[in-house]
């Protein structure tokens, strides 16, 4: 629901933040809410993601959206809640987190808190080699509207629309082969192929 709140820092705590938007003070929950002490009183962006159980609705915070969907792929582990996916995305070195989790190295994922062997190994099956694009480069989840991503948003818009990523895989080899302008014009086309087959 929420992509980001900017707002003003009020308060620092602990465990969250607080980001006044307008006179609606907004509680952030962070994996390390102290990166932002030399902002107290000043108008900053936060990267949240919005997440409703039975008992609570909060917000989760972050400085970057790579960091964001890093946090949502962790999410999507068997045994990882939004707690201990926070907390492992308290130690800020993410990209020895993708590097252990596509090497495999269970011993490096068991030092986060709340994460045991079981965990770690669940980590490494589900996540290895899904995590690359981070690696190889962090900036490719921020969306500049460029000729050079075109392709890469129009194909996250399709699996957004609910197209499996084999079904997208396939007319990707395709578009690739095109030299559309903008990334109307790559979804409009992968929309046709899509109908095609």
């Amino acid at each position: 629901m929420y992509e980001y709140i900017t707002g003003k820092l009020t308060y620092i705590s602990p465990a969250y933040v607080v980001l006044d938007v307008q006179g609606v003070g907004y509680q952030i929950a962070l994996g390390n809410p102290y990166r932002y002490s030399s902002k107290l009183e000043q108008t900053i962006t936060i990267y949240v993601q919005q997440i409703i159980r039975e008992d609570a609705h909060s917000l989760y915070g972050f400085e970057t959206l790579a960091e964001k969907q890093l946090f949502l792929r962790l999410l999507s582990v068997s045994g990882i809640g939004p707690k201990s996916g926070l907390a492992i995305m308290a130690n800020e070195d993410h990209q020895g987190l993708i590097q252990a989790i596509e090497a495999g190295d269970v011993n490096y994922l068991i030092k986060f808190p709340g994460v045991g062997k079981k965990t770690a190994q669940q980590m490494v099956l589900d996540l290895k080699g899904k995590l690359a694009e981070l690696v190889e480069n962090p900036m490719s989840l921020f969306h500049q509207g460029n000729d050079d991503n075109a392709l890469a948003e129009a194909i996250e818009a399709l699996q957004s629309l609910g197209y499996s990523p084999k079904e997208t895989k396939r007319v990707e080899k395709v578009l690739e082969k095109e030299n559309y302008q903008s990334t109307d014009e790559y979804l409009r086309a992968a929309l046709k192929l899509m109908m095609k087959k």
